[in-house]
């Protein structure tokens, strides 16, 4: 099944050609086997190879192919489930330490692009998060109220705080500093040549065909060959019968982006400022360097993309529309557009760790609006677990933790 239905954006700024990686025709064997080659397996593959893991990964397609290349590189701390939900549903402790543990994920991020060769599109940006309406204002400035007082260094401002630095009015909303913006498809790729430099063996055009076996001793077919690993990690992103269990009880939908022409100017667009709403579903937006709109949203509750290029330009325009609604001084042109199939767990948090009725093997799905953030996340978690270290956001995003349903509107 294809996860996306259009023209995708970041294929098409891929600086160089990309190098290819055999498919597997031989018996092979590893500590681990991570399993996906999207931003979750190859952030987890990395992770564990440089920490001296010897690591196989394997792709069904190509690095970076299937939902990477629809992701609109928008790396926040502040989730789709308020830090004040998660507190009701989980506990102040727990909210907070996971809504640290994101942010600390970005700075790894960061780091980590840092060290890669050649222009990932990394940049530091700081998030605008407004109510979409009224009604909205109280559950926003509780957020505000709760974010402040575990000092994540948020600001609130107020509308006219908001016409001052924009062309638009809100009555409200938050801003929170030390989030990020990225070229997934460039990051991806990149790290994955330097995931291979560090030991780190790729096969593409290898599907995972089957599993027997016990943890230390795995027998893994896929492809036209044999992996014998230790462990194996499932980081199939939005094909969760892929991983198997039982505990993975996805919520897959599709969703909408579009990236247009570069613009002559964004003066107006304050500090480049990432975009996002308190409406459900809501609508999201950022910049890139090269003076273009990303916008998204609109999603629906049906997992297949759409399959004509007139029901993709519907939800565009629709989009388009959004963004002149905000700036009405710009007059942004479409170029590319596409629809993609997304996935969420009933509680909004990550499938993250070691299945309980399946040792030895790991799930690194990162399901929800902060896919990058939650892929660090989950792979520092894993080595963690393959090197017997304690990591306490564990009990948290286990898969078989105690789910209390998140409500359909988060304000």
């Amino acid at each position: 099944m294809s996860l996306s239905f259009g023209s995708l954006y970041w294929p098409y700024t891929a600086e160089t050609r990309l190098r290819p990686h055999p498919p597997l025709s031989r018996t092979d064997e590893s500590t681990v086997l991570v399993v996906g080659g999207g931003m979750s397996g190859v952030i987890c593959a990395y992770t564990l190879a440089k920490s001296g893991i010897d690591t196989i990964l394997i792709e069904r397609e190509t690095v970076a192919s299937g939902s990477t290349s629809a992701n609109t590189g928008l790396i926040q701390y502040a989730n789709d489930i308020m830090l004040s939900e998660l507190a009701d549903r989980i506990g102040e402790t727990d909210a907070v330490r996971f809504y640290r543990a994101c942010k600390d994920a970005i700075e790894h991020l960061v780091l980590l692009a840092e060290t890669l060769p050649g222009d990932v599109g990394l940049k530091r940006r700081s998030s605008l998060y407004f109510a979409s309406s009224e009604k909205d204002m109280p559950a926003l400035r509780r957020e505000f109220d709760m974010l402040d007082s575990h000092g994540f260094g948020t600001e609130w401002w107020d509308a006219s705080d908001i016409a001052s630095a924009f062309p638009f009015r809100k009555e409200g909303g938050i801003v929170t500093h030390g989030d990020a913006e990225i070229n997934p498809f460039r990051f991806v790729t990149s790290l994955a040549e330097a995931a291979v430099a560090a030991g780190l063996r790729i096969y593409e055009h290898t599907p995972l065909v089957s599993v027997s076996g016990k943890k230390g001793s795995y027998v893994v077919r896929a492809g036209q060959g044999e992996i014998r690993a230790g462990r194996i990690v499932y980081a199939v992103g939005y094909t969760p019968e892929a991983a198997g269990g039982r505990w993975l009880r996805a919520k897959l939908h599709r969703s909408y982006a579009i990236v247009t022409k570069p613009l002559p100017s964004l003066a107006s667009w304050h500090q480049r400022f990432m975009l996002w709403e308190t409406a459900r579903p809501y609508l999201y937006a950022r910049t890139t360097a090269d003076g273009r709109i990303i916008a998204g949203g609109l999603d629906e509750n049906i997992r297949q993309p759409v399959g004509k290029a007139s029901e993709v330009r519907q939800r565009s325009d629709r989009l388009l529309e959004e963004i002149r609604k905000l700036f009405p001084n710009l007059n942004p042109e479409l170029e590319f557009e596409w629809c993609a199939t997304f996935g969420e767990s009933a509680d909004g948090l990550p499938w993250l760790g070691e299945d309980p009725e399946r040792p030895g093997q790991y799930y690194c799905l990162g399901y929800g609006g902060n896919g990058t953030v939650y892929s660090m996340i989950g792979a520092q978690l894993i080595r963690d677990l393959a090197i017997g270290a304690d990591n306490p956001i564990a009990p948290i995003v286990r898969p078989d933790r105690p789910v209390v349903p998140a409500t359909a509107n988060s304000v």
